[in-house]
């Protein structure tokens, strides 16, 4: 990787880098210290980038929550989480989680429990229990929605 870039340069090469895909804030300031640029610079490239509509912290959020739950199958709480370390403010992840369709949502939850009950194999019960639940809370979703689907799964057997 090249040393030093000139503003335009770096300008060029984060307008790419922002084009491949959504980026926060906090990527792209990582990026340009990378660079080796200076913090007016970094100002300058920033204010650069929202002017011309490459930087929207909202976008990034909205985009973010859909697709780590389409395809990570990630719940809300994870995903707020996630959003709060890229330093995205609580009015953002609130829009963001909007863009989760309460019923895409469920259907979700529900399908990935069913798997993941089935694929425990743990034959004590109180095991296989926390196992689920474990699993669960790591990917994110609600303690209440998993407690109610435990009961029902150990209901069934």
């Amino acid at each position: 990787m090249k040393e030093v870039y000139s503003l335009k340069e770096a300008k060029l090469k984060i307008e790419h880098f922002c084009a491949y895909q959504e980026r926060c804030h906090e990527e792209v300031v990582s990026k340009l210290w990378s660079m080796k640029l200076d913090p007016n610079e970094i100002d300058e490239v920033i204010v650069h980038l929202i002017e011309h509509n490459f930087l929207n912290e909202a976008r990034f959020a909205c985009s973010f929550a859909r697709g780590k739950h389409r395809i990570k199958h990630w719940g809300k709480i994870r995903i707020t989480n996630e959003l709060k370390i890229r330093k995205i403010n609580q009015t953002l992840i609130n829009l963001a989680l909007k863009e989760i369709e309460p019923e895409e949502y469920i259907a979700t939850f529900e399908e990935l429990a069913e798997r993941n009950w089935k694929s425990i194999t743990e034959t004590n019960a109180l095991k296989k229990r926390k196992k689920f639940c474990d699993y669960m809370l790591r990917r994110g979703f609600e303690s209440n929605l998993i407690y109610d689907k435990v009961k029902e799964l150990e209901n069934e057997n």
